[in-house]
């Protein structure tokens, strides 16, 4: 898995969803002006920018581990505090925020609970810190379709379903974990059109996240069978993907 890759091809591939998952996922965590919030995980920006048209440049800070996501996000948002760093080490003093989000990160985190309380840490007391997972494990996120061709293929294959945060419940439980006060949990739902299954398809042989590095393993015949798999499950176009997010806010 790898997210060193090309902030464009990212954007093509879950960029697509994150984008129209941001203003949902920002009314969900009550962001509103006057407020300082940091973007945990915060990719080439799509939730940073949300951040951004909502408060002001200067009242948003984000981070990212890896350093392409990071330049494409300062260069994206000029004014962001942008930091390349993990969000179990946050490079910010205790109670530096209003509210500290994490979209579409908590399930890639080395130590998740960790990464919570991280950003409890960088949050006033009585602050928003938020986060929100694709339902990987319920079968509803947006690379489903992809996941079952994949095991009608090959069998048992190392998807996304076992990753903290993708099944119902586990957000919230990751959050009680971490000592956030009254914890309450939702989920958002996007859907983003394509008009050809070559747009769809295409994206997933750029080596982005988990199912990038999949389709990276196979060889040009198996990638074109796992291709074929999935394009007879679209039978018009264009289509909508829809994809469901588990959603967690709380309390520093």
């Amino acid at each position: 898995m790898s997210f060193s890759v090309d902030a464009d091809a990212y954007d093509r591939f879950m960029g697509r969803f994150s984008s129209v998952l941001a203003p949902q996922f920002a009314d969900f965590a009550s962001i509103q002006r006057g407020q300082t919030v940091l973007d945990v995980g915060c990719g080439p920006g799509s939730l940073t920018g949300e951040l951004a048209r909502r408060l002001g440049a200067s009242s948003v800070a984000a981070v990212d581990p890896s350093l392409t996501f990071c330049e494409a996000a300062s260069r994206r948002h000029p004014g962001v505090d942008v930091r390349q760093a993990s969000a179990e080490e946050l490079p910010f003093s205790r109670d530096s925020f209003d509210a500290a989000l994490a979209q579409l990160v908590v399930h890639f985190m080395k130590d998740p609970i960790a990464g919570v309380v991280e950003m409890a840490r960088v949050t006033r007391p009585g602050g928003v810190v938020a986060a929100c997972v694709w339902d990987h494990a319920g079968g509803e996120g947006p690379l489903a379709i992809f996941w079952d061709a994949a095991r009608q293929l090959h069998g048992h294959v190392h998807d996304e379903s076992d990753l903290p945060g993708t099944r119902a419940g586990h957000l919230r439980e990751i959050f009680e974990d971490g000592g956030l006060r009254n914890v309450v949990d939702s989920s958002l739902t996007v859907g983003v059109e394509y008009q050809s299954f070559e747009e769809w398809w295409e994206p997933f042989t750029n080596g982005v996240g988990p199912a990038g590095a999949f389709v990276a393993q196979l060889d040009a015949k198996q990638q074109s069978e796992l291709a074929d798999a999935c394009r007879a499950r679209f039978p018009t176009t264009p289509f909508v993907i829809s994809g469901r997010a588990w959603a967690a806010r709380g309390e520093a």
